[in-house]
């Protein structure tokens, strides 16, 4: 059924985020709709970068509080997955409690738990308290799903994916600097509990920054007015435009997650680097993450559509990960196999020998040592970093464009327990095929996925099946 008003037609009261920009440019000035509001962006984007530099400085040694303990193989596996296990739970409800009651008192919580939870990390004296403090972290942190909620109150449908970019950004910078801050901490101290206290010290300045700079942005006359916000938001899986934007979220980070979890374990085994060629590459990912969240994503999202972004976004991670996979096996020029061994026994011994001996890693061997690998896998990274840079800013932005502002909170929690679930599981899939198959299959299966998955968002968009 097709509602005509004028020249716009409506089918089944969709339309693309692109068609949606048209119609509203038409008659109005190109700079006042472009326009961010910095001043109500500005207490996001720090008490995001902030909330994440706390988490960062636990996240590159979550695996070795588990191993202090002595903790099996499945028992570390299980410590990574309760976050993301907890968010599958947490996170929607937390986000719809937002649209109920505002989302300056479900940060406040938010971070507050997250503040609690690393406080407990440090104070840790069994496993049991470490997998204790990642599930209360899990429950009751929504503070991205939250932020991004609060950032689609403050824009419209033309400034959006550039705000959730700029939230991306933050993000993105806090990845940067710490695990820098981490290792910081290890070296003045070689407790794992001074990095647990320091990311608590950050959570609670991102409290003080919600507390003193962070407006309310979802006021009470507008609370209250979503279909689902008193129930599971599992229920906008129901309603109409939903569901592909939902599945693309959730495969793109299922195989993304996987590619996260094994390149250290992937450039070990081809290009034998260490912590601090791995830090090297990461730093490089988040600079291009950076750059193209803050600079480029608004001016292709104007000129592409959110829809497009999302295509473009596919291809270019498909490519990434194809080109990752088929990185030759040559160790950088200063590779010596027997220091490498030597080093990793050396940093964590239970760690790496679970690791070595569960996944089957076989370090490259001596006398094949050149830039190439190290080159080929740096190009690949580019396409990989800049889609990453892309795509949940774009299916956030479609999301938030097919549910009223009374509902911004529940369907960007719903994202954001998509998110939480594939990072669950991509580890354990990706681990297993990299342990069936070899280094290399985990990525070139990857790309071929994301392959698929932009053809089904063409054959989506193309033929008119806008209602998924």
């Amino acid at each position: 059924m097709a509602l005509t008003n004028g020249r716009r037609s409506v089918k089944l009261g969709l339309i693309s985020g692109q068609e949606r920009y048209r119609q509203d440019m038409a008659g109005k000035d190109v700079k006042t709709v472009m326009r961010l509001d910095t001043r109500r962006v500005l207490p996001l984007f720090l008490l995001i970068f902030v909330d994440v530099l706390g988490l960062t400085v636990i996240l590159p040694l979550l695996h070795l509080y588990a191993a202090a303990y002595g903790a099996s193989p499945l028992q570390i596996g299980v410590t990574l997955a309760a976050f993301p296990l907890a968010q599958l739970v947490g996170v929607p409800v937390m986000g719809a409690l937002s649209d109920r009651y505002g989302r300056k008192p479900l940060l406040l919580i938010s971070q507050a738990s997250t503040c609690l939870s690393f406080v407990m990390l440090g104070l840790a004296t069994s496993l049991e308290m470490v997998i204790l403090s990642r599930l209360i972290d899990g429950v009751f942190g929504a503070n991205l799903a939250t932020a991004q909620a609060a950032l689609s109150d403050i824009t419209d449908e033309s400034s959006r994916t550039r705000g959730l970019g700029v939230i991306g950004a933050a993000f993105g910078l806090g990845f940067i600097f710490g695990p820098v801050i981490s290792l910081l901490a290890l070296e003045l101290s070689n407790s794992l509990a001074v990095p647990a206290f320091t990311a608590a010290i950050y959570s609670f300045a991102s409290i003080l920054v919600t507390a003193r700079l962070f407006q309310e942005t979802h006021p009470p006359a507008r609370r209250g007015r979503g279909r689902h916000n008193s129930g599971l938001a599992l229920r906008y899986l129901l309603r109409p435009g939903l569901g592909l934007p939902l599945l693309l979220m959730f495969a793109q980070q299922l195989i993304f997650f996987g590619y996260e979890s094994l390149l250290g374990l992937f450039t070990l085994t081809r290009l034998g680097f260490l912590g601090r060629g791995n830090a090297a590459l990461f730093i490089v990912i988040g600079l291009i993450l950076v750059l193209v969240q803050l600079r480029f994503i608004g001016r292709w999202s104007a000129r592409l559509g959110d829809g497009g972004l999302v295509k473009l976004a596919l291809a270019l991670l498909a490519l990434g990960l194809l080109l990752t996979g088929l990185t030759p096996a040559a160790p950088h020029p200063f590779y010596v196999r027997e220091l490498v061994q030597r080093d990793l026994l050396a940093a964590a011994p239970s760690q790496a020998e679970a690791i070595m001996g569960e996944l089957g890693v076989a370090l490259p061997p001596n006398g094949k040592n050149s830039m190439t690998g190290v080159v080929w896998l740096t190009l690949a990274l580019i396409p990989v970093a800049v889609g990453a840079g892309l795509i949940r800013p774009a299916l956030n932005s479609l999301l938030t464009q097919r549910v009223g502002p009374a509902d911004y909170g529940g369907i960007l929690g719903l994202s954001a327990a998509a998110v939480s679930a594939a990072n669950a599981a991509a580890p354990l899939i990706a681990a297993q095929i990299f342990q069936a198959q070899g280094a290399s299959a985990p990525f070139l299966l990857g790309g071929c996925l994301m392959g698929g998955l932009w053809a089904l968002n063409v054959w989506a968009w193309r033929g008119r099946r806008r209602e998924w």
